[in-house]
Formats: C-alpha cells, structure tokens, sequence
C-alpha cells in the first residue's frame, strides 16, 4: 500500500510496525516519524485508522475476560523468545510430557 508518494519513511516500514505503534511500544522519535507519515499519506492513515478501530472493537467486546495465567505465562514466554531472536518450537514447550505408547500411537 503507498499512496505514490515518496516520503521520509516507507510506506512499507510503517505498515510492518504498525501495531507498535498502536500500542505505543515504539521510541517517541519513530512515533513522530509515523505521525508525519500519517499526515503525509492517506492509505497508510486510513490503515491506521482501520487497525485503531478494530483494536477499540476487540477491547470493547472481548476486554472483561481474564487470562489464566498459565496462558499469558506461556504467551509472554513466546513474546520473549521472539525478541531474542531464538527460534520458536512449533509445539508447546509446556506441556506434559507424553509416554512412548501415545507417542507411538500418534505417529502410526
């Protein structure tokens, strides 16, 4: 998405930051570097906006639920590792340990 504009920022780069940025969990020095895209380039503000409302929709409808804490001990631990730039497991590294019958089993 780009409006056909050249701009100080890429379009692309604040497409793929886009939810730091709605969640505030960028310096201030790039929050202004967005903020002057948005006001430069349409697209991207409509995306934006489009993002901020359904971020505000999922809050509204889906905000009173609590997280067991297990679960949000297991998100942030994936979180973690993502940062760090280790490679996440595709299976839960939480999980029992399975015994050699229904390991077996399941892979038959």
């Amino acid at each position: 998405m780009s409006c056909g504009e050249p701009h100080e920022t890429d379009c692309s780069e604040v497409l793929d930051h886009l939810y730091e940025f709605l969640d505030n969990e960028m310096p201030d020095s790039d929050c202004t570097k967005f903020q002057t895209h948005f006001e430069e380039c349409s697209p991207c503000l409509e995306k934006y906006g489009l993002e901020q409302a359904v971020k505000k929709l999922v809050k509204r409808c889906c905000g009173q639920d609590d997280v067991p804490g297990d679960l949000r001990a297991k998100v942030m631990g994936r979180i973690d590792l993502i940062r760090s730039g280790q490679a996440v497991p595709d299976h839960d590294l939480t999980a029992a340990p399975v015994d050699g019958t229904a390991a077996r089993a399941t892979e038959a």
